[in-house]
């Protein structure tokens, strides 16, 4: 069939009107999310106030050797601490926290000035939880410096909740003595020394005679008052060391 010239024209004319098909689009890449890691508390640095805790004591040595000895530090005069339940109920709480591994439980015991001095070496590094960085110390994930271990003399590195707690769940499974103000220990290489001026007290394993009572454990625990309540400020352990 022959088109007539102007039809042809306009044939011509129609087709470059027309719009050129798009490009089919091209995949877009999807956006990669790193994870957040996950939330830690970090520990305080030592904190100075003005209630101070530091004794200026002079030791006595004890002396060297592997002889099983029952002794304790002198019984400072304080009948109101030793008597009162709102303490013994905050030891309760303490040792409930840990068992049940409840950072909010924990939080409400912690010293709201002070906070809490951990020493889990005698001779080791202090660390300072505040009440609210102590609510998550059963799942943070903070790699602390304990210091050297006795034994070994190498640091012990790990968060609190590896470290700490396991040595005290089992500690508090067992049958302990609790001692008002009183530093209750075995047979030492060292003069076991409670470092404030604080009130405290002692829970006791005097050890078994598997071991020759050199299996004896101390757990010290810091409390002292803030507006008449009993708070927890420090935390230390003793135990027999070569």
């Amino acid at each position: 069939m022959k088109f007539k010239p102007a039809v042809f024209l306009c044939l011509i004319l129609l087709s470059a009107c027309m719009p050129t098909p798009a490009a089919p689009p091209t995949a877009s890449a999807v956006p990669s999310f790193t994870p957040l890691p996950p939330a830690t508390s970090t520990p305080l640095p030592p904190i100075t106030a003005t209630q101070t805790f530091i004794s200026t004591e002079s030791p006595t040595p004890l002396p060297v050797g592997n002889t099983p000895i029952s002794t304790s530090t002198p019984v400072p005069a304080n009948p109101v601490f030793c008597t009162d339940p709102q303490v013994i109920a905050v030891i309760d709480s303490f040792k409930s926290s840990m068992l049940n591994e409840d950072g909010s439980l924990l939080s409400l015991l912690v010293n709201p000035l002070t906070g809490m001095d951990v020493r889990f070496f005698r001779t080791g590094n202090v660390l300072t939880y505040s009440q609210e960085q102590a609510k998550f110390l059963f799942v943070s994930t903070y790699q602390a410096d304990w210091g050297a271990h006795p034994a070994s003399g190498e640091n012990m590195i790990g968060a609190f909740h590896e470290v700490v707690v396991p040595e005290l769940q089992k500690f508090l499974q067992q049958t302990y003595t609790l001692y008002c103000n009183e530093l209750r220990y075995g047979g030492a290489t060292y003069q076991p020394n409670w470092t404030y001026n604080g009130n405290f007290y002692a829970l006791h394993f005097p050890g078994t005679e598997e071991f020759g009572l050199l299996d004896w454990h101390t757990w010290m625990i810091g409390i002292d008052y803030v507006n008449g309540k009993p708070y927890i400020y420090a935390l230390a352990q003793f135990f027999w060391e070569p």
